[in-house]
């Protein structure tokens, strides 16, 4: 028997995938899917398992092997999954694997259900994408938008915050009175003069 196999974990040295952001995330999402799914069937399982012991009294679970997993998604179903998954923007993945884990540690899902689950985590992940979209896209039309000057605006409007269009009978009476000595901290306006 050789060694050789043993010696050479030190020779292949660690390198970074050839392989796309998308298709990582194809399979980091379709992995969690797997993986959460047998770990659903396993607690059915041992529910089943439980409930049987409690009704018969006796524990077989030290004779029985460990069985093989009962469900698996449809390749249609499978196909339409992979489809979404591709469309995950990479910076989305980790918060839709929590999401997926936080929604099946709420509800304990059947395993039938946990696909569907899954579906629905994705598709709110789609919508947050779209609206970060949205929202990037907005901002760049605002920051690249021509921007006025002031100096045009200032020539449009006058400052006479007391004139008016509606006569009242004091300002007959104010129009005769000498103005009030000014507050210091008030800028003094005069409303413009008809002629």
């Amino acid at each position: 028997m050789s060694l050789i196999p043993w010696f050479r974990w030190n020779d292949a040295s660690p390198r970074l995938s050839a392989r796309s952001p998308a298709e990582m995330v194809l399979e980091t999402l379709m992995m969690e899917l797997a993986g959460q799914m047998r770990e659903v069937e396993r607690q059915q399982r041992e529910r089943r398992n439980a409930v049987r012991k409690i009704c018969t009294g006796v524990d077989y679970s030290w004779l029985a092997s460990a069985p093989r997993p009962t469900y698996d998604l449809s390749p249609g179903e499978r196909l339409q999954l992979e489809d979404v998954c591709a469309k995950i923007h990479p910076s989305f993945c980790g918060p839709a694997i929590l999401r997926f884990r936080q929604l099946l540690a709420e509800r304990e899902p059947e395993v039938q259900e946990v696909a569907r689950l899954f579906r629905s985590v994705l598709q709110e992940a789609l919508e947050k994408t779209k609206q970060e979209e949205e929202a990037h896209k907005l901002t760049r039309q605002w920051s690249l938008r021509p921007r006025g000057s002031l100096s045009s605006f200032k020539s449009r409007a006058r400052i006479a915050p007391f004139a008016s269009d509606i006569r009242t009978i004091s300002e007959d009476v104010e129009r005769d009175a000498p103005p009030p000595p000014r507050t210091w901290s008030m800028p003094e306006f005069r409303a413009p003069q008809a002629d």
